[in-house]
């Protein structure tokens, strides 16, 4: 890592540019320095690109959302850079609000911001996306501002270039100020830049009414959304595959669930721009922590490892997936029986998927197996019956998240939207979300017998909702007990 410290600092971009860390430049600032290192470059070629396939579909989505706000200008910004340690950032990943709307993923530009101006006569919007151009060579940020500097982070797109790519009117970064001056009531996605939102201070009189609103009709996705989505499932299956052929890499080391943790992310990058979320390898009792990430424990055969993870595509849809191992690649008679009980939530919540149904029926119909399988066992106190009443619930506490959440751009995705058209709101076609119904019987918990203890079973699949039923997108990713042990042998036969 190359950094640059204070002797020069040169910033030709306006106020509401990534300002330049002073901490990082080093650079000679002498005349003849300057002339010799814009001098003797060859030109380069740089014909202008057909529009993305993303671009038609971001059109529509721009239509639809101006449809709702007539004669209101709508701001939304891609946000911008943040520190994670002194001079450096975190990867840049732009608000899943301004992506839907632009089509511009894992290659957009920190700092832009699509605004929506009323056509006179409200008639619609005018879209126009403001971001910052290259720092060409004739300028002193082309080597001295390590932010948007070609010596620093490599070739950036031109005006023209992201115009013919996303299809849409663009502007420099320079001109947004005069911009959001105009008058007239101003809505914002808040929270996505500060600096933006700090220049529109009459926004949002009523609460962040357009992110709620574009959360809403995120909820049912497009023909270009569903393809995406199929794509990371895709990837995250090859990533699975990858997991298990390292598998027995991991039992030989300390921290395995690194191991694991690494063949996923390697796929990730390969196939997509990274991971959804943070991967979720949880060997032995840690299966029985939900959001376990720590990933630092012991892989160990006759232990089953839970691995809960998805691939984000270039656009910046992810899957979202969970399958759990045995990692001796069989099932012991207990761990089957968990295993099966699982399944059969996971299956009959899939069962009543259809357009018209409550989208929290589907949560129901996994529970209602779940309390029943437990009360077979004899480790519920009550009657299944009883532990279903909303007063008792005594059942989740072997499984205490729900069985489904919308997924898309953001892995719980649609989070703005307002409960009736969520957890309340009516399943309609072209909605995906995932069913994930789990045990977890932790190592300490003394409600149930000893041979139970320590072992977690989740199940995750993605579901799209067809015209009149549902369809798996994540089918060809073994799930039952009988098919994950085939899998098992077949990929490390390989």
């Amino acid at each position: 890592m190359v950094r640059m410290t204070s002797e020069a600092t040169t910033t030709q971009h306006p106020a509401s540019a990534t300002p330049e860390n002073t901490n990082r430049s080093t650079t000679p600032t002498s005349s003849a320095f300057t002339e010799h290192i814009q001098s003797g470059w060859a030109e380069r070629e740089a014909p202008l690109p057909q529009a993305r396939a993303a671009a038609g579909f971001a059109a529509q989505r721009r239509a639809a959302i101006s449809a709702l706000h007539p004669g209101v200008r709508l701001v939304i910004p891609a946000g911008g850079l943040k520190v994670r340690s002194n001079d450096t950032d975190y990867p840049f990943r732009a608000h899943p609000d301004f992506t839907y709307l632009t089509g511009w993923g894992a290659d957009a530009e920190a700092d832009s911001v699509l605004v929506l101006e009323p056509v006179d006569g409200g008639a619609g919007h005018a879209a126009t996306l403001y971001f910052r151009g290259p720092a060409g060579r004739g300028t002193t940020e082309f080597y001295a501002n390590p932010a948007i500097g070609e010596f620093w982070v490599g070739p950036r797109p031109s005006l023209e270039h992201v115009a013919a790519d996303l299809g849409l009117a663009v502007a420099d970064l320079a001109e947004l100020g005069a911009s959001l001056a105009g008058a007239g009531e101003t809505l914002i996605v808040t929270g996505a830049d500060p600096e933006v939102e700090a220049q529109l201070p009459a926004a949002n009189p009523d609460g962040d009414v357009l992110a709620r609103d574009l959360s809403e009709q995120r909820l049912v996705k497009d023909e270009h959304e569903i393809a995406e989505i199929q794509a990371a499932v895709d990837a995250t299956a090859r990533g699975f595959d990858d997991v298990i052929a390292d598998l027995t890499e991991a039992t030989q080391h300390e921290r395995g669930e690194r191991v694991v943790e690494g063949a996923f992310h390697r796929r990730a990058r390969l196939d997509g721009n990274a991971v959804g979320y943070d991967t979720i390898a949880a060997s032995g009792h840690h299966a029985c922590y939900l959001h376990w990430t720590r990933n630092d424990g012991a892989v160990r055969e006759g232990d089953v490892i839970l691995l809960d993870a998805g691939v984000e595509v270039d656009s910046l849809y992810t899957a979202d997936i969970t399958r759990t191992l045995p990692i001796s690649g069989e099932f012991t008679e207990v761990q089957r029986r968990i295993y099966d009980a699982v399944v059969e939530a996971a299956d009959a919540a899939f069962a009543i998927v259809k357009p018209g149904i409550i989208f929290k029926e589907v949560h129901a119909a996994a529970m209602a197996v779940i309390a029943r399988k437990t009360a077979e066992w004899g480790v519920l106190p009550v009657s299944a019956e009883v532990s279903l009443e909303p007063d008792q619930q005594l059942h989740r506490r072997w499984m205490v998240h729900g069985t489904s959440h919308h997924l898309g751009l953001d892995v719980h995705d649609c989070a703005q939207a307002r409960r009736d058209f969520y957890h309340d709101g009516v399943v309609r076609e072209g909605m995906v979300f995932t069913i994930e119904p789990g045990l977890y019987f932790q190592a300490d918990d003394l409600t149930v017998p000893e041979e139970l203890r320590g072992i977690g079973i989740r199940i995750e699949d993605d579901i799209l909702v067809t015209a009149d039923g549902a369809v798996n997108l994540s089918s060809a990713i073994p799930r039952t007990a009988d098919e994950v042990e085939a899998w098992m042998r077949e990929v490390r036969a390989r």
